[in-house]
């Protein structure tokens, strides 16, 4: 299992909508939190190993409704 995080620049006003969308279709997204800054979301992401980061966020996020800008961040290892 390998985890993700991808910030979500969202067009002004779609925010919760996008958050409310993308929870709803997208499996192996397990959280969404809205942030200040130049992103509007963060989701952590859980992929399968051997899943292509490149094609989950194009094709699973990238074309969600309201989207305007992503940033993905992949992780190594988790300190508990």
């Amino acid at each position: 299992m390998q985890t993700i995080f991808v910030q979500v620049k969202c067009e002004l006003g779609r925010a919760y909508k996008v958050a409310e969308d993308i929870i709803e279709a997208v499996e192996q997204v397990s959280e969404v939190h809205s942030t200040s800054g130049q992103f509007d979301l963060l989701l952590k992401c859980y992929l399968a190993d051997g899943d292509d980061v490149g094609h989950f966020v194009t094709e699973r996020i990238q074309t969600t409704p309201g989207i305007k800008d992503t940033f993905t961040m992949i992780t190594f290892k988790a300190f508990n």
